[in-house]
Formats: structure tokens, C-alpha cells, sequence
């Protein structure tokens, strides 16, 4: 920990040994902190870019808005023990995907023993020769893999790492192409584990306002809205397809092609590097594809029936209609601890009947492979606890009452898009942003409106939906991007370094050709459209090509 971390530090400290009387007046459950509630999430975020050490930061932050709602620094210390960090593990949810996490991390553990997650990679590398092609590889297997943004994280950076590594992507670029399809797919599918939550709060918002609506027909009317995810999307595919890059992304690029060094000095990825390279010390280990594509498939598809089955699919009729309200009323967690489980014991069976490992040596690789996410059990815990912290002192309570007191209702979907980013970033968490917002952004449209389902509602409902997207991209605390982070295995500050600038490129655009136009009624075809061109020419233009050849020539001094 450097200088300027501890003397920080001791500042706060010394802030909340005078502070904790004003925090103590009132009953906690009544406490109202105002600007006050800014303090655990701002601390947690800043403190994290200034000392690197997420675990540390998370703490200081949970402990700060615990030692405000006790008004005691002794009390704030149990209570950050005690009731937010063993609260959040004790949530059946938080602990599913706790499970969910490990579970998948053994699997892959197991996969990358026998070889397989290898034989994918030399598999793809006969099709995807260059890093462009790897790059866009990866971007299909984010859109494929659409059911669940946590599934889709823990599958496609994992099992694309080796190619990855090989045609020397940076982790950094791996963890922006996997963070930047998950929720974006998910949050749009058709079917997927976002779609029954968005679904009860759209409709949830109408019945408030007296309106009997299909909230299944307005999620897919607004798919068009959702700027922010459509223009993340193709951003990714662009950046891939153009092989140009900028910041701090282009500086891990350049790293990468040129010296091999897939991670920079000094920091410390999210996960072991045991998964990535066990196999490679397997002698005489016949490479077969089949060794990992078997236990991922069972995974894709035990996850479908897990999430069918677990939301009473065997009580609807087998259609569209039915699997979806199945998967609506899913339990998502509880269905991916069975999916994972399940192709975890079909890897060891797979690595036990071809005589790759023996039983004892199949369940070590599956507990070395769980072992090594154990650092991201850690940091999800602590920020899970953190938004319980932000919740109890009402940030985002606050954050939405003083701007929305200056809201111009013209703008409503542009500035609905700013308060939902900055509610989702001091959070880090988009569900719970959606949760917040739609119930204050939907009547405000429809009181602009007049009650019609017009393209300021469907807007300002895209605006709720992708605003907390980004802000979640965009978090340091956000448990998804911990997560994209962990499935790249790479240190996750450098992850948000170098994604920061290209969500914030990408959202500008989505604010001034969509939200802003859409605002006044312009067709968002249009918008997806311009928005399309503006990011092709801010890649082309402003980017700065990554391409082994022309980085070699610029290192030669032959080019600018």
C-alpha cells in the first residue's frame, strides 16, 4: 500500500471519530443522510483507483456507511461483519451464485487439466488465425451464450482465454469483449434471465398508473430504445473488425503484440493462472475438443431446463408463451448451481473414462480450479455488501431526488439515461437501479404523454433499462464486472481503466443520436443508423491501429 492510500486512510479515520455524533441522532431505520449517503460508495470507488486493492476499498467503504448508520466506530465494525458481509453471504441468491461461481471455476479447473479448454483454442486457431478473427469469435460466442449475463461471463471468458492468450489479445481487451456482450444480450433476449425481472417491473409501473398493458409487447417495442446496449454491441464488433484501438486499451494492445505480455507488470488478475496452464504440463494427453465442449454444452443446456423447470415450466404449455413466463418466473441462481454442477461431475467422468486423471487427481483439479476463484467469492461478497450499505443510507434515494427536481420534461429520456448511470455507478448494481428508477421514470413519461404508449415512454423505458447498464460497466463495486474481470483473468482495475473510455465513448453517442433525438420524437431506426456511422468514425479516426504489423513499423519509427 503506498504513501498517499495510508495517509488517506487516516484522514477518514480522524473524519469519522467527529463525525459519527451527527450520524448518531435518530433512529437508524429514520436516519435520512442526505449528501452524507454519497460517502460509502464514493470512498469504496475512489479508494479503489488510488491503492488498486479492490478487497481493502470495498471494506472501507462498507465499514464507513455501517459506522453512519450506528454512529459508533466500534458498532460499525461488528455491524460490517455481522450484518452486511454475513447478511449478503446468508441471501439464498447471493449464495446460489456464490456457489454458481466456484462450481463453474472447478469445471473449467477439470476442463483445462484434460486438455480441452487447449483443443478449443487450437480448434478456433484453425478457423480464427489472427487476432481480428479471435477477437470476433469471442464477440459471437458473447452473442450466442444470451440466456444469462453471469453464465455467459463464466462460459466465454474461460473457454475463449486460450485462444485469446495465443493470438496475444490482451486480458484486458478479453474482459471489455466479455463485459460488454453479457448484459447487453441478456438484457435484450427474448428469452433470458433478465426478461421476467424487466418484465415485473414495466409492469409493476403501469398498474401503479391504473393501466392494464402487455409488459411483454412493450419489452419488445422498446428493444429499439435500448441505444446503449445495441451501440455496446456493435462497438465491440467494430473495434474487433477494424483492429484499432485508444487510451489505455490501446497501450494493453500494443503491450500485448508486441513483448507477449498478456497482463501488465504489477497487477494481479482476478483468477489463477493454474487453469490456464495445467494442461500444458499433461504429457502424452490426447487433445480432444469433445473433453470441454461435452461439459459446457451440458452446462448451456441444463441451464435452459434448469431455468424452465425451476419457474414451473412443467405447469405451462410447452410454447413460446409458456417457456417464457417460465423463465420469468425462474430462480436463476438455483438453476445455474444445477447446470453447474452437473457438467462439473460430466467433466470429471469425461477425465475419469478416458484415462486422462485419476479420480483422486480429477476432483484436486476441480478443487484448484474452484480455489482459484476465491478472490472473486471475496469481492462479490463485499460488494454485494456495499449496495446494502448504499441501500440502508439511501444514495440512490438521494441521487434521484436531487436531480430529478431539476428534470425538463423535453429531455426526460436524456437525463432518465445521466440519473440512471450515476445511480447504477455510486451502486453497482443495474437491477437494483432498474428497480429504483422505473417506478419514477414511467409515470413521468406517461404524464408528458398522456398515458399513450408513444416513443417518449418507449424511450425513457429504454433509457431505465441501458443507463443502469452502463453505470454498472462503468463500477468498480459492480458484481458483473468483478465478474468479467475473473472470467478474463485479469486485475480488475485494469479492466475498468481500459473499459471506461470506450463505454463512455460508446454512451456519449448514445446519448446525443438517441436519447436526445428520440426525446423528440425522431425514428430510433434512424438513430441506430447515425449512431453505427459516428462510432465507425471515432474507431477509425481517433483509434490507432493494432495490427502486428503496422505496431512493428511503428516501433521501427516507419510510420507516426
Amino acid at each position: 500500500m503506498n504513501r498517499k492510500t495510508l495517509v488517506a486512510m487516516l484522514i477518514l479515520l480522524i473524519l469519522l471519530v467527529f463525525a459519527t455524533p451527527v450520524f448518531a441522532e435518530g433512529e437508524k431505520e429514520t436516519i435520512s443522510f442526505g449528501f452524507w449517503s454519497l460517502l460509502p460508495p464514493l470512498i469504496a470507488i475512489v479508494l479503489a483507483f488510488i491503492s488498486k486493492q479492490v478487497i481493502l476499498s470495498l471494506l472501507v467503504g462498507i465499514f464507513v456507511g455501517a459506522t453512519m448508520l450506528n454512529g459508533n466506530i466500534f458498532y460499525g465494525f461488528l455491524r460490517t461483519l455481522d450484518e452486511f458481509i454475513v447478511g449478503s453471504v446468508a441471501d439464498s441468491w447471493n449464495a446460489g451464485i456464490l456457489i454458481f461461481t466456484l462450481t463453474i471455476g472447478g469445471m473449467v479447473g477439470v476442463i483445462s487439466k484434460t486438455g480441452g479448454t487447449q483443443a478449443i483454442a487450437e480448434a478456433l486457431s484453425k478457423k480464427a488465425k489472427t487476432a481480428r478473427s479471435a477477437q470476433i469469435v469471442t464477440w459471437i460466442m458473447g452473442i450466442l451464450v444470451f440466456f444469462d449475463d453471469y453464465a455467459n461471463t463464466l462460459i466465454v471468458g474461460p473457454t475463449m482465454r486460450p485462444l485469446t492468450d495465443k493470438m496475444k489479445i490482451s486480458r484486458e481487451k478479453l474482459s471489455y469483449i466479455v463485459d460488454s456482450t453479457a448484459a447487453p444480450v441478456a438484457g435484450m433476449a427474448f428469452i433470458s434471465t433478465w426478461v421476467g425481472y424487466e418484465l415485473g417491473l414495466i409492469n409493476d409501473a403501469f398498474k401503479s398508473l391504473g393501466m392494464d398493458v402487455n409488459a411483454y409487447g412493450i419489452f419488445i417495442r422498446s428493444i429499439p430504445y435500448r441505444f446503449y446496449d445495441l451501440f455496446a454491441l456493435i462497438a465491440v464488433l467494430l473495434f474487433a473488425f477494424m483492429m484499432r484501438d485508444f487510451g489505455p486499451m490501446y497501450k494493453a494492445e500494443k503491450r500485448a503484440r508486441l513483448t507477449g505480455k498478456l497482463i501488465a507488470d504489477g497487477s494481479t488478475p482476478m483468477s489463477s493462472s493454474e487453469v490456464d496452464t495445467n494442461s500444458l504440463n499433461s504429457k502424452g494427453i490426447e487433445l480432444k475438443v469433445s473433453n470441454a465442449l461435452l461439459p459446457i454444452l451440458t452446462l448451456v443446456i441444463m441451464g435452459f431446463l434448469g431455468l424452465w423447470y425451476s419457474g414451473g415450466g412443467t405447469e405451462q404449455p410447452f410454447t413460446f408463451e409458456g417457456i417464457r413466463i417460465a423463465f420469468g418466473d425462474s430462480d436463476a441462481s438455483v438453476a445455474l448451481i444445477w447446470a453447474s454442477v452437473i457438467s462439473s461431475a460430466v467433466a470429471i467422468i469425461i477425465s475419469i473414462s478416458r484415462k486422462i486423471l485419476t479420480l483422486g487427481e480429477a476432483f484436486e483439479a476441480w478443487i484448484d480450479g474452484a480455489k482459484s476463484l476465491m478472490i472473486t467469492a471475496i469481492i462479490l461478497t463485499l460488494a454485494w455488501s456495499l449496495g446494502a450499505v448504499t441501500e440502508s443510507v439511501g444514495t440512490a434515494n438521494y441521487l434521484v431526488q436531487v436531480i430529478s427536481e431539476t428534470l425538463p420534461i423535453a429531455l426526460l429520456p436524456f437525463l432518465v439515461f445521466i440519473i440512471s448511470c450515476i445511480v447504477a455507478f455510486s451502486t453497482g448494481t443495474s437491477w437494483g437501479t432498474m428497480a429504483i428508477i422505473m417506478p419514477l421514470a414511467i409515470p413521468l413519461a406517461s404524464a408528458f404523454t398522456g398515458g399513450a404508449i408513444d416513443r417518449i415512454l418507449l424511450s425513457t423505458l429504454g433509457a431505465v433499462l441501458t443507463g443502469s447498464i452502463f453505470g454498472d460497466h462503468c463500477s468498480p463495486i459492480s458484481d458483473t464486472t468483478i465478474m468479467s474481470s475473473m472470467a478474463a483473468a485479469v486485475d480488475h482495475i485494469d479492466h475498468i481503466k481500459t473499459q471506461l473510455p470506450y463505454a463512455i465513448v460508446t454512451a456519449v453517442v448514445s446519448v446525443v443520436l438517441g436519447y436526445i433525438p428520440a426525446g423528440f420524437g425522431i425514428n430510433p431506426l434512424f438513430s441506430i443508423v447515425l449512431g453505427i456511422i459516428a462510432l465507425w468514425a471515432i474507431i477509425r479516426f481517433y483509434g490507432k491501429s493494432t495490427a502486428i504489423e503496422d505496431l512493428k513499423k511503428l516501433e521501427e519509427g516507419y510510420i507516426d
